[in-house]
């Protein structure tokens, strides 16, 4: 099973110049694999380059990376390139309007773990969102774990990968859509109208919205939290997610029973 999940659907990109280029580039990057007997200096670096691009990282056997890119040629490191097709932001907003319905829409601002990331799709799929917006750099794209974590969500719902989050949040606006964010000071969730066109912004699990995004929204939301005597002082990112589109599901009057 191990072996079927590690097998390139893509020939890779191998060579420590190639990769590095296709890293920055903003291209759509799946995993980097970096044989474990890498110099640890350039195994950090790109380690570092994939998690900015958003790409899982693999320590492997220089026999199976050998197997990978056919050839001893491979100088350590290989990458594989994203399996999934973006769309545009543009794209998403279309689909709204050939549905006769004003936009919602999920933006991820730099979420990590490709875990909350599926976790995400898959609540905004089932919330009746028209897309999900992730940022080129800074933030997981679309990987096999986001795939699995997303129950194939992320198969089917409309993904748009900007090069600048901000500029996204500016063109939304121009389009009249109320952009919010989550962050613990804001409006509680519950005194919030979430109807109409809207997109929610959903910060990274370390550090939350970035400065330059919150100044950028509309709004803020907040959710509140039974008092508790211990250091955990806020919701898993995907699961406070989770809580927000259900509730602008629920106002925009999508939470219909399926017959």
């Amino acid at each position: 099973m191990k072996e079927q999940e590690e097998k390139l659907t893509h020939a890779p990109v191998y060579g420590k110049n190639a990769v590095t280029e296709l890293l920055k580039s903003g291209a759509g990057v799946d995993t980097v694999f970096i044989q474990d007997t890498m110099q640890a200096g350039q195994a950090a670096y790109f380690t570092a380059l994939a998690k900015e691009a958003g790409a899982v990282v693999k320590r492997i056997h220089g026999a199976k990376l050998r197997g990978m890119c056919g050839t001893d040629n491979h100088q350590g490191v290989a990458a594989r390139a994203a399996d999934v097709e973006y769309r545009t932001l543009d794209d998403l907003l279309s689909l709204a309007r050939q549905k006769g319905q004003p936009p919602f829409l999920l933006l991820c601002d730099g979420v990590e773990d490709p875990h909350n990331l599926g976790a995400l799709v898959r609540t905004a799929f089932l919330c009746g969102a028209h897309g999900v917006v992730i940022p080129k750099r800074g933030g997981v794209s679309v990987t096999p774990v986001v795939m699995k974590s997303s129950a194939g969500a992320a198969a089917v719902m409309p993904i748009a990968r900007v090069s600048n989050l901000g500029e996204a949040i500016r063109t939304l606006k121009k389009e009249n859509v109320f952009v919010y964010c989550a962050d613990m000071n804001g409006t509680a969730l519950e005194k919030q109208n979430l109807t109409g066109a809207a997109a929610l912004v959903m910060g990274s699990e370390g550090k939350g919205v970035s400065p330059l995004v919150k100044k950028l929204c509309d709004g803020v939301v907040s959710l509140g939290m039974a008092p508790h005597l211990t250091a955990v002082d806020s919701f898993n990112v995907s699961v406070a997610g989770g809580i927000i589109l259900y509730e602008m599901m629920r106002q925009r009057g999508l939470n219909k029973p399926q017959e």
